[in-house]
């Protein structure tokens, strides 16, 4: 393909496996687009702290990070939205009476309200980094806050939900939920790349596999849901290539017509 496109990847399921190992092709797939002249970037619901290591592997300076809120163009941060910190005070008190955990995340780091509590073990363990938040209650504090995480069972962020219109709610574990500025989404963090590098909707595509991409594959023209996705992820999807464990980016790439055969 001759012109210049950019291309968004998920972590979580699509660069990596589920066992959070990145794929030889992949890699090779990567350091293939950008040889070729495209821009890859990151979009992805992860803090940018954790993902560190795996922009130096692929050497990714372009990435939306926290589900959209907070957005980096080579290196530089170009836009940042934070969430309400007087909602998250009365949140995180309701939270308290409700044994309902909470972990306060920035751009550098993640404090939790609690010492510590099963949920979270539970549910972060299956990131697999080498970090756990630490126990600062006032973390939420004067500073800006991109995300923080509710850890409570399935069904049970309905209530916060009804309450919290600032916050968009969304669930990654059976135990833990992604709390968001009302509205955010990676789509809205890919604008603001996209306005910045100025790519047509025809040069722009977009892998993800799981519920916080929905908005992302639903709006990028050329969006590709991993194999591995769910249905309602593979629904809003323009094409579903194979499950990210049987090299489904490599095979989506080739039938997006990004990579040639060999």
């Amino acid at each position: 393909m001759s012109e210049r496109s950019v291309i968004f990847f998920d972590i979580d399921g699509t660069l990596l496996t589920h066992e959070k190992e990145l794929p030889t092709e992949t890699k090779q797939a990567i350091f293939d687009l950008k040889k070729a002249g495209h821009e890859v970037a990151i979009a992805t619901g992860r803090a940018p702290f954790m993902f560190e290591e795996l922009r130096n592997e692929l050497e990714i300076d372009t990435f939306v990070s926290y589900n959209g809120q907070y957005v980096v163009l080579n290196g530089e941060v170009v836009y940042a939205n934070s969430l309400n910190l007087t909602s998250l005070e009365k949140l995180t008190e309701t939270a308290l009476q409700n044994d309902h955990p909470i972990v306060f995340m920035d751009h550098e780091d993640m404090k939790s309200n609690v010492p510590e509590h099963d949920y979270i073990h539970e549910s972060m363990s299956t990131l697999k980094i080498d970090m756990f938040p630490t126990h600062d209650p006032h973390y939420y504090q004067e500073r800006d806050l991109y995300q923080s995480l509710l850890f409570c069972p399935e069904g049970e962020e309905k209530q916060y939900e009804q309450v919290f219109k600032d916050f968009d709610f969304i669930r990654w574990h059976p135990v833990s939920v992604d709390i968001l500025p009302q509205g955010g989404s990676k789509a809205k963090g890919i604008e603001k790349i996209v306005e910045k590098l100025g790519f047509s909707a025809e040069q722009q595509y977009a892998f993800g596999d799981g519920l916080n991409d929905i908005e992302m594959l639903s709006t990028v023209k050329n969006s590709v849901a991993m194999g591995n996705a769910a249905d309602e992820v593979k629904s809003v999807s323009k094409y579903v290539t194979k499950p990210v464990q049987e090299n489904g980016i490599v095979h989506g790439l080739e039938m997006v017509g990004l990579l040639q055969r060999s």
